[in-house]
């Protein structure tokens, strides 16, 4: 029967998936207008609408932020990628297996995204003296760090979000390693088939050492002389109808064999001026009689004219939830803040080379920089200031990190595992006790420690679990599972639990991973009471198809991370991705129920 509330919810419902799985509005602000209807249309009440903040699993996700990047700033990691990229220069898979195996282990304990955030400048590094594929090494890396996730209750933000709705609904929390051996059996196949099927079905492209032929920046890069009748000579920079008319971006200029690198936007320009510049050489042919300007040489530049010693070019990934995102070049003042041009954008496989400037920058992008080799220190450490503003992939990318705190942080994190494991203390104390003593002892500090919470997620957990309440309160959760039954149900709760595990796939794919989790939990619980069956098996279907998202670059935060860099097709995804999910749906189906009987 359909009341007012059902009605409500499964409107809401509705929106809910679009909205996230468009991304037309931040995933954060899709939550606030979530928790914000049920509230004001009385589905729930305040207290419940907010009850998420609170919530032990959010709780314990916010202290897993600050923890793995304390780790991150230590460097514990660096030191085993630095050994791991000397193998690929003798064996391509002794080393990718390595290297597999490793991000793998140490994804089980930490978030994943710092893994792979400093793997990929390591692996960058390896591909260019070894002379292989960087794409052949950064998907095994990405899906390597997921495979790892699913072993422990640690290893991503969902099995703690799906542990936390298990026990606000009465059932016992997820233990430590409860998942771990469901979880060995996907770790082993997933690399087995990434071994023997899925890196020989990506495609081998080049590395492009050369930054400027990798973004075909050739047709965008020249040099042109200000002639005694250009409109722009007398004026500054910023003011110069090149800059206004030809989205131009000076990068040198070259006055009385003197060069001025970078130059500011208060400079004035003279007759006479060459200006090395970065532009539509179309629009400069056709705008040169007008403008007063003559081309200096139709020679395509090169990496080599555009380093030197007081410049140099890198490329650099903006890291999820960056502080970027959302904003242009522009609006950041690139710039002047940070002594870098914007170049070229490599944006969901497309390379922006054109009004760069106006651009708006998303997570995953990739940015051919050129940058002042006296800022390049300044760079790197943007790299440690809690969640990554954005990642340099390059050698010179790596940043300093503390090595003489990494003893106390790897200790701190093993006294979580070993506390929680014993059930000595619940997960959310020993975390928050571990995120105190890593800032009391300077590891990481209280800004630092803000920061590194990706504050978008616990938005996102607390409005998902606001839906979730009111798919339980209201009945919609239940309606949804009688449909469910209807359908599937006389092939028995297998046949239940391999469906579940199939939407929440598909939903991942297309959505947030921590979105599908809250969204179906209240379903699976609820089909399990009509049932009469533990609600165990069908939880841990949802939670490990939520963080197995292989067959798009956008369904999770790793895979977007390497999606420029590693100058991937959105179908590479798809070709590699979709068999080793169907396998693990198979997986599924028929092994969560051994482990997790009914």
């Amino acid at each position: 029967m359909f009341t007012f509330e059902i009605i409500i919810v499964l409107v809401v419902l509705v929106l809910a998936i679009t909205l996230f799985a468009t991304e037309v509005l931040s995933v954060d602000v899709v939550a606030l207008i979530i928790m914000v209807t049920l509230i004001v249309s009385g589905v729930i009440t305040p207290t419940e609408g907010v009850s998420g903040f609170s919530n032990s699993a959010t709780v314990t996700v916010a202290s897993m932020f600050i923890l793995s990047a304390a780790l991150f700033k230590s460097g514990a990691v660096v030191g085993l990628g630095n050994k791991l990229a000397g193998l690929f220069q003798y064996n391509f898979w002794v080393a990718i297996i390595a290297t597999m195996v490793t991000v793998g282990v140490v994804s089980a304990f930490i978030n994943n995204t710092p893994v792979v955030a400093i793997f990929i400048p390591i692996l960058a590094g390896a591909a260019a003296k070894s002379n292989h594929s960087l794409g052949k090494m950064l998907m095994p890396l990405s899906y390597a760090s997921m495979f790892g996730g699913v072993c422990t209750l640690i290893g991503t933000s969902t099995n703690i979000l799906v542990s936390g709705i298990a026990a606000e609904n009465g059932l016992e929390p997820f233990s430590m390693f409860e998942m771990s051996k469901m979880g060995l059996i996907f770790f082993f196949v997933g690399i087995t088939y990434m071994m023997l099927i899925g890196i020989h079905l990506i495609p081998k492209r080049e590395n492009g050492g050369d930054l400027v032929k990798k973004f075909g920046m050739g047709a965008y890069l020249t040099e042109i002389i200000l002639l005694e009748n250009a409109p722009s000579v007398g004026k500054t920079i910023k003011d110069s109808p090149l800059k206004k008319l030809l989205d131009i971006d000076i990068l040198e200029v070259k006055r009385d064999k003197v060069q001025y690198f970078m130059p500011g936007e208060r400079m004035v320009l003279e007759k006479g001026d060459i200006l090395k510049v970065r532009c539509d050489l179309q629009k400069i042919r056709e705008l040169k009689e007008r403008e007063g300007i003559a081309l200096k040489s139709d020679a395509k530049f090169g990496a080599s004219n555009l380093e030197n010693e007081e410049v140099t070019l890198v490329e650099a990934v903006i890291a999820p939830n960056s502080e970027f995102e959302g904003k242009t070049v522009k609006e950041i003042s690139f710039r002047q803040k940070y002594g870098a041009t914007v170049l070229a954008i490599r944006h969901r496989g497309e390379i922006m080379r054109e009004k760069v400037a106006n651009t708006v920058l998303r997570s995953g992008d990739t940015l051919l920089i050129e940058a002042h080799k006296d800022k390049l220190d300044f760079l790197r450490q943007l790299q440690l200031h809690g969640r990554n503003t954005f990642l340099i992939v390059s050698e010179v990318g790596i940043p300093k990190f503390k090595k003489e705190k990494i003893a106390l942080v790897v200790g701190a994190i093993a006294g979580i595992i070993v506390l929680a494991s014993l059930n000595v203390l619940p997960i959310m104390v020993a975390a928050l006790m571990g995120c105190v003593f890593l800032i009391l002892t300077g590891c990481i500090s209280m800004e630092e420690s803000y920061k590194a919470i990706d504050w978008k997620v616990i938005f996102l957990l607390a409005g998902a679990m606001s839906l979730g309440v009111a798919l339980d309160r209201s009945g919609a959760a239940k309606l949804i599972s009688d449909f469910l039954i209807d359908i599937v149900g006389i092939w028995g709760p297998v046949a239940i639990l391999s469906v579940l595990y199939l939407i929440t796939s598909i939903l991942t794919e297309t959505m947030s991973n921590n979105a599908s989790a809250v969204l179906l939990a209240p379903i699976a619980i609820a089909a399990a009471v009509t049932l009469g069956v533990d609600a165990r098996p069908f939880l841990m279907a949802i939670t490990f198809a939520a963080s197995s998202s292989f067959m798009t670059p956008i369904g999770y935060q790793t895979n977007t991370m390497i999606y420029g860099t590693g100058n991937y097709k959105f179908m590479d995804f798809v070709k590699v991705g979709t068999p080793l999910n169907i396998i693990f749906w198979i997986i599924a189906t028929f092994m969560i129920p051994v482990f997790f009987p009914f």
